[in-house]
C-alpha cells in the first residue's frame, strides 16, 4: 500500500459524519478527579518497558479500578486479556516478525498508560479528545457498561493504534508487518465475541432475544467494526510515514483526531430504542453490580483465551 493509494481513503462519508459529531460535541462536560488517586497513578508512572511488564501493570491498574468500583474497568478488564492474548500469540510463533510485535504491542499499551496517567493528573492538554470522552463518562457512570466498554476499544483502536505504528514504524519489510497487523484480528475477533457473550448472559433476563438486541447496540455504537478501525489505523499509518508533503501529512492527523472524537459522541448518544435502553439499565440497576459484570466478562475472556 503506498500514501497516494491510502490517503484518498481516510475521507469517506463515515469520516465526515465523524467530524460533524466532533464538532457538535462538548469536551468540557469530561471532567477528572477533583485530585488525582496516588494508588491508581502507582502502575502506569512509569513507561512499560516489554510485553510482560504491560500486562502486569495493566492488570495491577485493573484490581485497583475494581476494588474503588470505578468504571473505567470495564475497559480494562477487556483490555488487559486482549494484550495478554496477544502476547501469548508471540510466544506461540503466531508472526512472523516477533520482535517487532512486541515493540509494537508495548507502544500501543503505553499510549493507554499516557492518556489515563494525564486524565487523572488532571493534566488535560494531555488527554487526547476521544479518551477524554471515555475516562469522563465511565467517571460519571451515566451510560451502559457496553457503552463504557465501545468507548474505551473507540480511543485505542480508532485512535492510539495509528500513532502507535507510526512510532514502531511500517518499514522495512511493510508487507510482513501489515501481515503480522492482519493477524491480532482473528485473536481480538475471538475475544470480541467472548465479551458480547459475557454481556448477553448478563442482561439476558431483563431483556428478550438480548443476541439480537445487542447486535442492533453494535450496529449503532460504532462509526466502525473493529476490523475497519485497525485497517484504517494502518492506512492513516502509511500516510503519515511516506507523504511528501506536510498538508496531507496534517489531514491525515485530523482525520484520526475528528473520526475517534465523533464516534465518542455517537457511543455515548446514540438513537437507540428508548424502551431497550430502559431494561438494560434496569437490569444493570437491579442485579448487575459492576464486580459481577466484570467478573463474568473476565471469566469467559480467560476461558476463550485458553
Amino acid at each position: 500500500m503506498h500514501w497516494y493509494t491510502a490517503a484518498p481513503g481516510l475521507v469517506d462519508t463515515t469520516t465526515a459524519r465523524a467530524a460533524w459529531l466532533a464538532l457538535r460535541g462538548d469536551l468540557g462536560t469530561f471532567e477528572p478527579p477533583e485530585s488525582p488517586d496516588s494508588e491508581l497513578i502507582v502502575p502506569v508512572a512509569a513507561p512499560f518497558d516489554s510485553v510482560d511488564a504491560a500486562v502486569e501493570k495493566l492488570a495491577d491498574l485493573e484490581t485497583r479500578l475494581r476494588a474503588r468500583g470505578d468504571r473505567r474497568a470495564v475497559f480494562l478488564t477487556i483490555y488487559e486479556r486482549m494484550t495478554r492474548a496477544v502476547r501469548d500469540g508471540i510466544e506461540d510463533g503466531r508472526f512472523v516478525d516477533a520482535a517487532w510485535m512486541r515493540e509494537y504491542t508495548t507502544t500501543f499499551a503505553n499510549y493507554y498508560r499516557r492518556a489515563f496517567l494525564a486524565f487523572e493528573r488532571g493534566r488535560l492538554g494531555a488527554v487526547p479528545d476521544p479518551w477524554r470522552v471515555a475516562f469522563g463518562t465511565a467517571r460519571r457512570a451515566d451510560r451502559l457498561v457496553v457503552q463504557d466498554a465501545f468507548l474505551g476499544v473507540n480511543a485505542h483502536i480508532n485512535y492510539d493504534l495509528a500513532l502507535a505504528l507510526r512510532d514502531v514504524g511500517i518499514d522495512p519489510d511493510r508487507e510482513r508487518k501489515y501481515a503480522d497487523h492482519r493477524a491480532i484480528d482473528d485473536i481480538l475477533s475471538r475475544l470480541v465475541d467472548a465479551q458480547q457473550t459475557a454481556l448477553a448472559e448478563l442482561y439476558a433476563p431483563e431483556v428478550d432475544d438480548i443476541d439480537r438486541a445487542l447486535g442492533r447496540l453494535d450496529e449503532t455504537l460504532t462509526l466502525r467494526s473493529m476490523t475497519e478501525g485497525r485497517e484504517q489505523a494502518w492506512r492513516i499509518a502509511v500516510v503519515l510515514a511516506d507523504a511528501p508533503w506536510s498538508p496531507v501529512r496534517a489531514l491525515a492527523r485530523q482525520v484520526l483526531r475528528t473520526t475517534a472524537t465523533g464516534a465518542a459522541f455517537l457511543v455515548r448518544g446514540p438513537d437507540l430504542d428508548p424502551a431497550l435502553v430502559g431494561r438494560l439499565r434496569a437490569a444493570e440497576r437491579d442485579g448487575l453490580d459492576l464486580e459481577t459484570v466484570l467478573e463474568r466478562v473476565k471469566t469467559t475472556l480467560d476461558d476463550t483465551a485458553v
